[in-house]
């Protein structure tokens, strides 16, 4: 299994009122976003699932792709490595997953699959951490694929 972790691109801050959720990318956002997903689209496998928190700002990183997507609620903000583990139905599931959805959920995750243990690393707007589960002998192996950030595209 592959999953694949992608952290949605720069967004406005809160302003006069309006809730964390209701953030919407900025114009910087929407070309990291754009760059981001044109590198994701050459990349990931037509049948990968997409799987994306119900924040506006992760909607419109994940719109960015052009491919269908589901809103999944455990993937908001405030969420744990347990939400996007389970969303994502490591390792078991088929295929590739791609998560869209924020920090410190997704480094913790990240950081989780390497060393065993969640710690808070970062993963920049924008940013794709690229991990795969494999099995050698009787033991699962984590592989670090691919990070990388649109600064890098």
């Amino acid at each position: 299994m592959d999953l694949v972790l992608w952290r949605h691109a720069e967004a406005v801050e809160p302003a006069g009122g309006a809730g964390d959720l209701e953030r919407a990318l900025t114009p910087k956002g929407k070309r990291q976003a754009a760059v981001v997903a044109a590198w994701l689209d050459r990349q990931l496998p037509r049948a990968a699932r997409v799987l994306v928190s119900p924040a506006r700002r992760a909607q419109q990183t994940a719109e960015a792709l052009g491919r269908r997507f589901a809103t999944v609620d455990m993937l908001a903000p405030g969420g744990s490595v347990d939400d996007v583990l389970g969303a994502a139905r490591w390792p078991d599931a088929r295929g590739a997953v791609l998560v869209v959805g924020h920090q410190p959920m997704l480094g913790m995750t990240c950081a989780f699959l390497v060393t065993g243990r969640p710690q808070p690393w970062t993963i920049r707007k924008a940013g794709v951490v690229w991990l795969r589960a494999r099995e050698r002998g009787s033991a699962l192996q984590v592989v670090l694929h691919a990070v990388i950030g649109p600064d890098q595209l």
